[in-house]
């Protein structure tokens, strides 16, 4: 560890991981720095990710690809199925990941890169110069140590204290946290090509429950509900009650707990000398939680944008906003449309879920985009899903723009 490096990445998650590995091969000094002493570990995901941006970002392996997924299923509450192609199924729908393996080779990836990697080091402080940023206080082996660098890079997750040290509101009120609990279970008895989401407020209030199979008929069944929700049970005790009913034969080998923000974008994410990525700075799918892809594009950006700044000698706010306004321009929309889906779906009662499910169940969605499922769930339900006709028109004027119809 030298005494200073041109960036400090807080966080050994994939935000981070990219984040260092694109600054480390723009020629950047950077050193990346995680609180635990195991990479990838504990694993408080789903873990399934979209294979087209994944690969923008890392070469698919089969040590860390656990089983590769066709499409997802859906189940309404009455028990309505309806199947979606992986091509139409969303960001969290391609590959099932096994995180401890996949998050230690993204961090490998930034060794290669260049970058110095420190495990078990916690970063207690920012350190302040001229109202900027300038570097960390971190605990390390016992001993404090104090390294300064021209830009800290916070991916330190949804607990995030780095952005509360820069005097980044990072806030979330309880009904912007899913709150969640996931099992491995062995004997899942699924079909291992297709992903599976349970949606209804008996089995997960304000949320769903998934089922990503890991093959091996092993599977992660998970459950994410909104904090202000969760009522006298708690999300884990929803989680049990799914598994005895309906994976009867199950055998959970392991359990873990976390907590993901489904708050939609904060108000800023950078400052002088820092900007935020990944959970950090929200930037997860309000809706279905999901923040991989999310996050490994924010921490290139964040890495290409640091490395600008400090050819030109200057990491001021105002240089940084260039990521800002390249987030909030790309994911950021996706994040934005989410959270008005998450606040749609997520108050309907049970049998409004089941009306939308009635709507479209004999339709083929293998062969279905978004503008065509869109208009048939709207046409059948205004009353419902009113509430979504920006997102609706949105997603119409980019359609047709693509295809030369009219123009910005």
């Amino acid at each position: 560890m030298k005494d200073r490096y041109d960036v400090i990445v807080v966080g050994a998650g994939p935000a981070g991981s990219i984040a260092a590995t694109t600054a480390a091969r723009k020629g950047l000094s950077v050193l990346l720095l995680e609180k635990r002493q195991e990479i990838g570990a504990p694993v408080r995901c789903a873990e399934g990710v979209s294979k087209k941006r994944l690969q923008q970002h890392i070469e698919p392996d089969e040590k860390w690809i656990c089983s590769e997924l066709k499409g997802a299923h859906i189940i309404s509450p009455n028990g309505i199925t309806i199947a979606m192609s992986e091509e139409n199924a969303g960001s969290e729908v391609g590959y099932v990941l096994d995180r401890k393996i996949f998050d230690r080779a993204l961090t490998e990836q930034s060794v290669e890169a260049g970058a110095d990697v420190l495990v078990k080091a916690r970063v207690t402080g920012l350190v302040t110069e001229d109202d900027s940023i300038c570097g960390v206080h971190l605990m390390y082996h016992g001993e404090m140590h104090t390294v300064h660098s021209s830009i800290v890079i916070g991916a330190d997750g949804v607990e995030s204290k780095v952005g509360r040290w820069a005097g980044i509101d990072t806030s979330l009120k309880p009904s912007q946290v899913e709150t969640c609990a996931q099992f491995l279970v062995s004997g899942s008895g699924i079909n291992q090509d297709f992903c599976y989401f349970y949606i209804g407020n008996e089995v997960a209030p304000a949320g769903y429950i998934w089922l990503f199979p890991k093959g091996g008929d092993v599977a992660n069944v998970g459950i994410g509900i909104l904090g202000n929700k969760s009522g006298s049970k708690r999300p884990i005790d929803l989680l049990t009650d799914f598994v005895a009913k309906n994976i009867p034969e199950g055998r959970i080998i392991e359990r873990v707990a976390g907590a993901v923000p489904a708050s939609g974008p904060i108000e800023r994410t950078i400052a002088n000398g820092l900007m935020l990525v990944g959970d950090a700075a929200r930037q997860s799918d309000p809706f279905t939680g999901g923040g991989i892809s999310n996050a490994m594009d924010a921490g290139m950006m964040a890495g290409e944008v640091a490395a600008k700044a400090i050819e030109v000698g200057d990491v001021s706010e105002d240089i940084l906003q260039e990521y800002e306004l390249l987030w909030r321009e790309t994911i950021g929309k996706d994040i934005g449309n989410s959270l008005i889906v998450k606040d749609t779906f997520f108050n309907l009662p049970d049998e409004d879920l089941n009306s939308l499910a009635e709507s479209v169940r004999d339709v083929n969605f293998d062969k279905m985009d978004f503008i065509v499922l869109a208009s048939a769930l709207f046409k059948s339900n205004k009353k419902l899903l009113w509430n979504l006709r920006p997102l609706f028109a949105q997603k119409l004027k980019q359609k047709f723009s693509a295809k030369g119809i009219f123009r910005k």
